[in-house]
């Protein structure tokens, strides 16, 4: 963890596609730079995986930063928190021997998923699929639900916990609403209220010795002159208003929200760093111009999937794969205003004769280089493609650029010109060590 006779400097971690780019392994390497690591953003809808010396742990609210000893770890107000999972999460987290409880530290000011949010949320699937409609893809978690009560300005938040009274007359006028839902339009079941009560009361014993004002805390760390880390979670493609809408999840993914959702000025944030496979996936519904056929055996797209183990953390569902799309990259850099970038699983690509990357598309007779924002006008966009000439050998472990193959560094570079933003890091396989440097988010 970095001492405190330097200056602070405050790193913001973004995926720059539909989420799954491996942010979660390089939040986990630049934390060895910094005091504290901050989710500002999603839910237990996220899922963040690490190996580290060969050993998988899969994260989904709790900040990848855990994995680190001494470091701490904060829940910022723009996340949304299902008490139960949480605790689940911890648990699990403390049985593989870490120490949890006296590092992590959440928000009064998260809204909280209950039960009839993740009711709600799969009825909602299930009405849109049984009507023709079209599923949205949601993890059927509740966020989205829990998002909408925030912006009503009904929800129910953890510091709602430490006053039983208070929490059980918002409870049932809460309850009340949602059930209404569920028997009226979704026709589903209504929850009873005891149970969800004492399940959060419960939770509550637990959870508010963890609760903490978190943009002091950060303010703390800054003026002690100790590095802060902010992880994003999804991908900037899934953000709100942003994105692929209406598929898209319930939060700004983007690197603006980092303020927001943790409560620090903009001014705060220093350096943006996107991750980016180097090709590109998506789980669940919506538009993907460069989608490959990826679940036929022999095919580039099934290569892709296989080789680069395209299976989501937290719902299992097979990823949709396809080739690297920079013209989508070059609107997420400019949304987040990425100061440098981190392409991961560049060792997937390694055997392939060719590799193309998308730098335009034809939409309706005209070509464009950059992602529309109208998801009608996406699915209606046919890629332009460059063509590279593979690589042999491999590309795996590798930490050293002069290293990689040559072929390898000029699909790189041209996706560097292309997008206007420098590849400061490479990822060449899921270790924590398996990185190469060229510029250092804390340091350059």
């Amino acid at each position: 963890m970095q001492s405190n006779n330097v200056s602070a400097r405050n790193v913001v971690v973004v995926g720059t596609q539909w989420g799954d780019e491996g942010k979660g392994k390089v939040v986990d390497w630049l934390t060895d730079h910094a005091a504290a690591v901050v989710r500002f953003q999603g839910g237990h809808n996220a899922g963040h995986t690490l190996v580290i010396n060969g050993k998988k742990t899969a994260l989904q609210l709790i900040p990848s930063g855990i994995m680190r000893e001494g470091v701490a770890c904060y829940i910022g107000n723009g996340v949304v928190v299902d008490p139960v999972h949480l605790l689940s999460e911890i648990k699990r987290l403390e049985d593989a021997g870490l120490d949890v409880r006296s590092r992590l530290f959440i928000s009064e000011s998260c809204p909280l998923i209950l039960p009839f949010h993740v009711e709600v949320d799969k009825a909602r699937e299930a009405l849109r699929e049984s009507s023709g409609s079209g599923k949205i893809g949601t993890t059927g978690k509740g966020i989205g639900p829990a998002y909408e009560d925030k912006v009503a300005r009904r929800a129910l938040r953890v510091q709602d916990l430490k006053h039983p009274d208070r929490f059980a007359k918002k409870l049932r006028e809460l309850l009340e609403l949602h059930n209404f839902a569920l028997q009226g339009y979704l026709k589903s079941e209504a929850l009873a209220f005891e149970p969800i009560y004492e399940q959060a009361m419960a939770a509550a014993q637990q959870i508010l010795p963890m609760l903490a004002d978190v943009g002091v805390k950060i303010h703390g760390h800054n003026v002690a002159g100790c590095s802060v880390l902010f992880e994003g979670a999804q991908g900037t493609l899934l953000d709100i208003d942003h994105g692929t809408y209406p598929y898209v999840t319930s939060s700004n993914c983007v690197a603006g929200n980092a303020a927001a959702g943790s409560g620090v000025g903009p001014d705060k944030l220093h350096y943006i760093l996107g991750i980016t496979k180097a090709y590109t996936t998506r789980v669940g519904s919506g538009p993907f111009p460069t989608e490959l056929e990826w679940d036929k055996e022999g095919t580039v797209g099934y290569h892709l999937s296989t080789v680069g183990q395209e299976r989501g953390t937290v719902t299992g569902r097979a990823r949709r794969c396809g080739w690297l799309d920079a013209a989508a990259l070059k609107r997420s850099v400019l949304i987040n205003g990425v100061s440098g970038l981190c392409i991961t699983k560049l060792d997937v690509l390694d055997g392939l004769k060719e590799i193309n990357v998308c730098v335009g598309y034809m939409l309706n007779g005209e070509r464009i280089d950059i992602l529309p924002l109208d998801a009608d006008e996406i699915v209606a966009c046919q890629p332009i493609y460059e063509t590279f000439p593979g690589w042999e050998g491999t590309t795996f472990g590798v930490t050293d650029w002069n290293a990689l193959p040559e072929n390898a560094r000029a699909y790189l570079k041209r996706v560097e010109s292309f997008i206007g933003a420098p590849i400061d890091m490479v990822s060449t396989g899921p270790d924590r060590d398996h990185t190469i440097l060229l510029r250092h988010p804390y340091k350059g």
